[in-house]
């Protein structure tokens, strides 16, 4: 029997595969790289990798309540990574916490986006109140996929610059 897979599968199948390519450049980008090369600027006096690292930990984990998926992991990032430029706040958690929280934020993030039908995705964020919605059905969950990937994509473009 052959089954059909609707268009709106087929693009959220796609987002979702470019989403998981970004996860795992940064999970061998970052994961593999000592302490003293997460210490690496971007340009001179600019963000260190492990402030990107921790900063795009952050974002992942706050997709657990924008998505409405469940309750964050590890909302004490904020005040390091998401709230606070880099140096601002010391100390913040180390290499070896950051790459075990990354793993298990995304590991669990993964199976809950692939639970989400097509449908599921058209349906509101968090960030946005039902009324607002009606007005703007764009302000959906799909959105916040796509913009979460292209952040991701922009940090990762920025790691490159440090030497």
């Amino acid at each position: 029997m052959e089954t059909q897979v609707s268009n709106e599968k087929l693009l959220v199948d796609a987002a979702l595969k470019q989403w998981q390519t970004g996860v795992d450049r940064a999970s061998k980008l970052f994961g593999g790289a000592s302490d003293e090369v997460l210490e690496r600027e971007v340009a001179p006096g600019k963000n260190r990798l492990i402030y990107l690292f921790g900063h795009l930990l952050a974002v992942s984990d706050t997709m657990y309540a924008t998505l409405r998926l469940g309750e964050r992991l590890h909302p004490e990032y904020d005040a390091m990574f998401l709230k606070s430029s880099d140096r601002a706040v010391t100390p913040i958690a180390s290499a070896e916490e950051l790459k075990a929280a990354w793993v298990v934020v995304h590991e669990r993030l993964q199976v809950e986006l692939a639970k989400l039908s097509a449908a599921e995705w058209l349906e509101r964020h968090a960030s946005v109140s039902e009324e607002d919605f009606v007005k703007e059905p764009h302000r959906n969950r799909f959105a916040i996929l796509l913009g979460r990937t292209n952040h991701l994509a922009y940090h990762l473009g920025q790691t490159v610059l440090a030497k």
